[in-house]
């Protein structure tokens, strides 16, 4: 299991860095490496039929509270589609959340993660948090671990958000809460 696991690992590594200009590729930050894994994660889930875009709608990568991507996540985002539609980033800093599927969610002193992660509770929205910026976990957590960008997957709250982990991403995972 280990060598699919580092194969599937290095692929999705690979393809994240893949995003970069040729001359960032070298030093690639931890920031830069988040943002690549954000519009990729969307490959590897499935969401309800009624949460998916509309014909030529996009599919949106949200940032909610505070971005600590800047253009990185622009970046990543320019030329990706999932299942034919472009995907395109949106900043949410309080207000609406409606139209996301990807929502990376980052609290600040005014608006807690956990508060800003209540209010996308009861949408098949794909909750991203970050180890760095708190405890509160989304559905993906990201955590550096050995030095390199990892992430743990609640599969559990998945489910419960009618939302597919494909085993791929799965088996990429430093750690699985189980269905």
């Amino acid at each position: 299991m280990a060598g699919p696991r580092r194969l599937a690992a290095g692929t999705i590594l690979a393809l994240a860095a893949a995003t970069l200009p040729g001359a960032a590729r070298a030093q690639v930050s931890e920031t830069e490496v988040k943002a690549a894994f954000l519009p990729r994660f969307a490959r590897y889930v499935t969401w309800p039929t009624y949460q998916r875009p509309a014909a030529g709608q996009p599919f949106m990568v949200c940032v909610v509270g505070a971005d600590p991507f800047g253009s990185a996540l622009d970046r990543a985002a320019a030329g990706q589609s999932v299942d034919g539609h472009r995907v395109a980033v949106r900043r949410i800093n309080g207000g609406e959340t409606g139209g996301c599927h990807i929502a990376f969610v980052q609290g600040s002193k005014t608006q807690p993660t956990g508060q800003l992660l209540a209010a996308l509770d009861a949408r098949p929205v794909l909750t991203v948090t970050d180890a760095r910026a708190g405890a509160q976990r989304g559905i993906i957590h990201f955590a550096v671990v050995s030095g390199r960008v990892r992430f743990f997957i609640d599969e559990k709250e998945a489910a419960r958000k009618s939302l597919g982990i494909n085993s791929r991403l799965l088996a990429l995972a430093v750690g699985v809460r189980p269905r």
